[in-house]
């Protein structure tokens, strides 16, 4: 008798390649948070030259297949609701401590479960108690950040509504990539995230070139880090590995941030963050396990 495909395993553990690519995966993204932190490249000039990087490096993969004009157009709308998205990101990595923003923004499961209720669809009793359980942690983190500083306290807030509008692009991302190419949808995507950014920040009076040498050294590392080898990765192994797993896996990208905050910003989250920060970990486990989602199209949002 034939064993189910791993990609609809969704408690399986990956093959070794795949496991490969997604520890690639993991430390790629989790090098965004802190080198956001590290950048002062004003943050729509930083989202506009990310963005527009990593367009033209999934580019010439896109040019090998046909576009789609519906899924052209939910890849577009796609990259506008990411660059609002990394809006509330980037200032909540620079407002508020690495490890407790990436840790809000890991409530993208949980908006993401929500919506679809709102929308139809039907999440399990039981995925309910982890929404419950993150919902505790997040009072935990903004109690804690408010006590600190009112400037953390909006940074909290900005993590939660990036959260909430990555659940959006994930969702309008699947209906993109059923018509395209995962490439294609990228390339796409990240140039019209890219050209949404570029006018704001000029309305808002960013400089967009003039800048030092370290300013884009750490430009680099987000385009071939977090946008590139991070995302690259996921989208390649969301072929063979259920999107349950996927969404687990990418939890350990707050550890991952946490620490090298610490190895290279000499930032550590206040103590009292570190329960917040387990307990939404653990409610998002616990929605992900229980609603277990089949479509190739839930995929994690980029970051």
């Amino acid at each position: 008798m034939s064993q189910p495909l791993s990609r609809d395993n969704h408690t399986q553990i990956p093959a070794r390649p795949d496991l490969i690519r997604l520890g690639l995966g993991i430390i790629g993204i989790g090098t965004s948070g802190p080198l956001i932190a590290m950048s002062a490249m004003p943050v729509l000039t930083l989202i506009f030259w990310r963005n527009l990087g990593g367009s033209l490096m999934t580019a010439p993969f896109a040019l090998r297949h046909r576009i789609d004009r519906t899924g052209a157009k939910w890849a577009t709308f796609a990259g506008v609701v990411l660059a609002l998205h990394f809006i509330g990101f980037f200032l909540a990595m620079r407002m508020t401590t690495v490890a407790a923003g990436t840790a809000l923004v890991a409530l993208q499961p949980i908006f993401a479960a929500l919506f679809v209720k709102l929308t139809g669809g039907d999440i399990p009793s039981r995925a309910w108690m982890g929404m419950f359980v993150s919902f505790g942690g997040v009072l935990l983190i903004s109690g804690v950040d408010l006590q600190i500083s009112f400037r953390a306290f909006l940074g909290d807030l900005a993590a939660i509504i990036s959260a909430a509008l990555a659940a959006v692009y994930m969702l309008v991302g699947s209906k993109a990539q059923q018509t395209l190419e995962t490439s294609t949808y990228t390339a796409i995507c990240y140039f019209f995230c890219a050209i949404t950014a570029l006018p704001m920040a000029l309305i808002a009076g960013n400089q967009i070139f003039n800048f030092e040498a370290r300013e884009w050294w750490i430009l680099l590392g987000l385009i071939f880090g977090a946008q590139f080898l991070g995302h690259t990765m996921f989208n390649s192994v969301l072929k063979r590995v259920s999107p349950a797993v996927v969404s687990l896996i990418v939890f350990f990208e707050v550890p991952v941030s946490a620490i090298l905050a610490m190895w290279w910003m000499d930032q550590r989250p206040p103590l009292g963050v570190v329960p917040g920060i387990a307990l939404i970990l653990f409610g998002c486990a616990l929605v992900v396990l229980r609603t277990r989602p089949t479509s190739p199209a839930d995929k994690v949002a980029t970051e």
